[in-house]
């Protein structure tokens, strides 16, 4: 062990769309940013923007074939705003609002498909 604390830690991020520029307009548009092209591996992506992937998970958008319909992984996402205006987005965007706003002690959160259906949810902090 390196004893660095961190050696199970979440890094990365990866959500497979089969249709990227509908997998940006639907990210882009949920939480009110923009994803950035990146041709620098092996596949084309759009990353999500960050200040510093190394304070926080970082992650992208990348052409695959996502796992059906509530099998695959959840990926949760910060989303800054109240979470009534973000599940209209969802909506708006071609998603789906799959479950009402959960809260816990850290924060509060839901459940969502993205057009493609992969699992996200949309979460935010307490102040």
């Amino acid at each position: 062990m390196s004893g660095k604390g961190n050696e199970h830690a979440v890094c990365w991020a990866e959500i497979p769309v089969t249709d990227m520029e509908r997998g940006k307009a639907f990210y882009g548009a949920v939480l009110g940013v923009e994803l950035v092209d990146n041709n620098n591996g092996p596949n084309p992506m759009a990353d999500f923007p960050t200040s510093d992937p190394k304070k926080g998970i970082a992650g992208h958008l990348y052409p695959g074939t996502p796992a059906p319909k509530g099998t695959g992984n959840t990926i949760h996402l910060v989303a800054n705003e109240p979470l009534e205006t973000v599940m209209k987005r969802v909506t708006e965007a071609g998603g789906e609002v799959v479950s009402p706003a959960i809260d816990i002690p850290v924060g509060s959160f839901f459940y969502a498909h993205d057009p493609d259906g992969n699992s996200i949810g949309l979460f935010n902090f307490k102040s």
